[in-house]
């Protein structure tokens, strides 16, 4: 499989909150998106776990 499923975690509270697939040939780095925690309550920097 060329797509691999990934978490991202909150970079503030460290909490994996979603989930999403990413194709490692065309993006070899680790993936960080502004997206909403629902545990600070605000958009923070969420990057790419284990």
């Amino acid at each position: 499989m060329m797509r691999d499923i990934i978490t991202l975690a909150c970079q503030t509270c460290k909490q994996r909150n979603y989930t999403t697939t990413k194709n490692k040939k065309t993006i070899p780095h680790k993936l960080e998106l502004k997206k909403f925690c629902p545990f600070c309550k605000t958009h923070t920097l969420h990057k790419e776990g284990k």
